[in-house]
């Protein structure tokens, strides 16, 4: 069973993205976080197979929560999601580590990334479609696929 760690500020997005994954058989979501200190703290004592985390939050916002996650647990299976991607972020979030990047409101995406993750290998396939979408002054493409 994989456990999985959701860290998100809104909390109608995390109750939607626990039913997701735990629309799955073989996945459960440990444990809940609402920003960036609180998900360095609780990550450390719940010890999840995989934590999905959010971009932009108050306080401590998800990059820099997950580099310091990273600095004590290097092989952590960090998912980065925001709202509006961006290669520029995607890009910040893979020098970082992050072993996965993508829209948190295709969820699809989600499933797929968690899945890939879970295999132990990266997912960052948005980003070259990301990058034809902003060379074409068409950012909000990505959201309509």
């Amino acid at each position: 069973m994989a456990r999985i760690f959701i860290v998100d500020d809104h909390a109608l997005f995390r109750k939607q993205l626990r039913l997701l994954i735990e629309s799955q058989s073989d996945w459960v979501v440990c444990c809940e976080a609402a920003d960036g200190i609180e998900a360095i703290h609780k990550h450390g004592i719940v010890k999840p197979n995989l934590t999905v985390m959010d971009f932009i939050m108050p306080g401590l916002d998800g990059l820099r929560a997950s580099r310091r996650i990273l600095a004590d647990n290097p092989d952590a299976a960090i998912l980065m999601v925001t709202l509006v991607p961006c290669p520029h972020v995607a890009d910040e979030a893979k020098r970082a580590g992050i072993k996965g990047f993508c829209s948190k409101i295709e969820g699809g995406c989600i499933i797929q990334a968690i899945e890939t993750l879970l295999r132990g290998e990266t997912y960052f396939s948005q980003i070259s479609k990301l990058r034809r979408a902003v060379s074409r002054r068409e950012p909000f493409e990505i959201l309509s696929h």
